[in-house]
């Protein structure tokens, strides 16, 4: 596991993550940013160039050494750009110092969703805002069935991830508000492409 852990999954990720299909959730979401920001799970970069002129400052955080030495040569913004290879379980940032808080089909992988939602919390300050997109558990039952017998395979394969994660109410249940969410299908397998795209407030 070593091999593909270190070496072949980063990069599995990083092109899985280019599907075009993608951009217009990134638009949205992470143009929606603003201030200082701090990205969880940042992955190889590709957020970077979507990321407007109100932010002043990312800090993209990344558990993942591969993806991270990926993201640094990523061509983005003049907005300056501090990598931490960090857990989002454990955020070695002050309290109330964050503007905002955005996660591109992040949740699905942190082994700890519910303690790095907490932390998201702590760091953001009383009018910051989460902005996120995520797939995960679908409303219909047909699909509910196979993500639950998919997840333990696919999560082997896939770095962690899984299917059927309840993405809004582990945010509400997270400490957060939820201001807007829009759900749907993207095109491709339904187990796989059930979204939740949307912002929320700190409680």
């Amino acid at each position: 596991m070593g091999i593909y852990s270190d070496v072949i999954l980063p990069k599995l990720c990083d092109l899985s993550m280019r599907n075009v299909r993608l951009h217009p959730y990134r638009k949205r979401v992470v143009g929606a940013a603003d201030g200082r920001v701090l990205e969880i799970g940042s992955g190889s970069g590709l957020n970077l160039p979507f990321y407007r002129r109100d932010v002043r400052e990312i800090l993209a955080l990344e558990p993942d050494p591969a993806l991270l030495a990926m993201a640094r040569r990523v061509p983005h913004t003049e907005i300056p750009v501090n990598f931490m290879e960090a857990s989002a379980e454990a955020i070695l940032l002050d309290d109330n110092s964050i503007d905002t808080v955005v996660t591109t089909w992040t949740l699905c992988t942190i082994p700890g969703a519910a303690a790095a939602l907490t932390e998201m919390r702590r760091v953001l300050r009383p009018r910051g805002k989460l902005l996120f997109v995520e797939h995960g558990l679908s409303p219909d039952r047909g699909v509910r069935w196979w993500q639950d017998r998919l997840t333990p395979i696919w999560g082997r394969i896939s770095g962690g991830c899984h299917l059927n994660r309840p993405i809004r109410s582990i945010i509400e249940n997270g400490g957060f508000r939820i201001d807007r969410i829009e759900t749907g299908y993207m095109q491709g397998p339904k187990p796989m492409t059930f979204m939740y795209e949307g912002s929320a407030r700190p409680e």
